[in-house]
């Protein structure tokens, strides 16, 4: 073929080989956690850790927090240990009593309608308690009682007392234990004998300066002389005043050179079973009544009541005082609160940064506001842990000063942890919940 011929045919390119279809981009496969994923339990761990980093890393700041509530949870906790204190002596005094004991009083006299203080009128008298002794069902024990208080001198000593005339029954209703010598005998009280039983605080006083041995002594009580025939076993403090700091008489005889009276102060019945109490405290009552001429719907001259009625009046007293100091305690315990609450508030606007890097990484709303939660929580148990430390050590000084035992109740153990739960929760839930509730995008624009 001639090469113009050649040059003719048209050229044709070669073809270029067909390109390959892409390769897809390798999938990346993140390690999962073993079983079904995070439990409940490891997350609240990791909000715990995460709160105790955060605590630790201001430590100052959440002292500063927590004080409030520690000095608040102290002051709660004192002032229960110091009314549980004064409920258990005023109940182990009424009880010494005896659950059977009941208690008949002067009764208080009336003016237009005004009454004065109990006790203003004298109506009782030696022939009532024999009247109740004799006539009375179920009655074990009888004694009355002359109160009189009187200035004593053993020597060069002396020593201002109350001075009670008893009967021979009253060793046994008041249950009194002999240290030294004897209670009196019938005998004695027949014949209204100058014979005198002394507490622990009167031989303290009278005759523990000179090292003498009380027994048949002779003591002065007012004007008059009597032989010590008996030392008490020592009771400590009562329900109002040491009970130690008193001396025993026959009743005939504190009548006779005492007190000059035909009347007597109280009248102590004893009741052979708890369950005839109130028939006995019926039967005291008509039976008075008709001895004192005492018309229908006229007012009584004379009170009775069971141990079981004085107790539950001082118990009532009591729990009306730990009320009160309680709930002036728990105004403190508010202010810490609020610190709670403010020291929080703090924390969200610091660490918005940080709240949007968790939400970008897949934390829920729900993670965020228990983080913050459980930090408040948190910052709460410890202040209150710290303050039932420093409360129980208050209540034992106050109590030891004031001669109160020291009572550590279940209540007392508990209620420190009750108290920082409730103020960790009311008081962090509202900066936890504006945590959770932040933007994802203006939180990671925050610096």
């Amino acid at each position: 073929m001639s090469s113009s011929l050649q040059s003719k045919m048209p050229t044709i390119a070669p073809q270029k080989p067909p390109l390959a279809p892409p390769t897809p981009p390798a999938r990346v496969v993140l390690p999962q956690p073993r079983g079904r994923g995070f439990t409940r339990g490891s997350l609240i761990g990791a909000n715990f850790g995460s709160a105790l980093e955060a605590i630790w890393a201001n430590r100052l700041r959440s002292l500063l927090t927590a004080l409030g509530i520690f000095i608040g949870v102290a002051a709660v906790i004192a002032a229960f240990t110091l009314t549980q204190g004064a409920s258990a002596q005023i109940t182990g005094r009424f009880s010494s009593l005896g659950v059977n004991t009941i208690q008949v009083r002067n009764g208080t006299a009336s003016t237009r309608g005004a009454f004065g203080a109990g006790g203003t009128v004298q109506s009782l008298t030696l022939a009532n308690a024999n009247a109740i002794k004799q006539q009375v069902a179920h009655v074990s024990y009888i004694s009355p009682v002359v109160s009189t208080t009187e200035q004593v001198v053993f020597g060069s000593e002396n020593w201002n007392t109350p001075v009670d005339g008893v009967s021979t029954d009253y060793q046994t209703i008041q249950d009194w234990t002999m240290a030294e010598g004897l209670w009196f005998s019938t005998n004695d009280q027949t014949t209204a004998k100058s014979v005198a039983v002394i507490g622990q605080t009167v031989v303290q006083n009278l005759f523990t300066p000179t090292g003498t041995d009380p027994l048949n002594k002779t003591i002065r009580i007012g004007n008059q002389l009597f032989r010590v025939i008996g030392v008490l076993q020592a009771k400590g403090a009562g329900a109002s005043a040491n009970v130690d700091n008193i001396i025993f008489t026959p009743y005939t005889t504190a009548l006779d050179r005492l007190k000059s009276s035909p009347y007597v102060d109280q009248i102590l019945v004893t009741a052979d079973d708890s369950s005839t109490v109130d028939q006995v405290q019926q039967d005291v009552t008509t039976l008075l009544e008709q001895r004192h001429h005492i018309l229908k719907g006229q007012p009584d001259d004379f009170n009775t009541e069971s141990s079981a009625q004085l107790l539950q009046q001082a118990q009532q007293v009591t729990q009306t005082l730990t009320f009160l100091l309680v709930g002036i305690a728990s105004i403190s315990l508010t202010v810490g609160g609020i610190g709670i609450m403010n020291i929080m508030l703090v924390s969200v606007t610091e660490r918005t940064h940080e709240i949007g890097i968790r939400m970008a990484v897949g934390a829920r709303r729900m993670d965020i506001r228990n983080q913050f939660l459980i930090e408040a929580l948190t910052l709460s148990l410890v202040g209150g842990i710290i303050g039932m430390l420093l409360g129980l050590v208050v209540g034992y000084v106050v109590t030891n000063a004031t001669g109160l035992p020291f009572v550590i109740s279940p209540t007392s153990l508990l209620m420190p942890f009750a108290i920082s739960a409730v103020i960790g929760v009311a008081f962090g839930l509202y900066p936890a919940v504006r945590a959770s509730r932040l933007d994802p995008i203006d939180a990671l624009h925050s610096e």
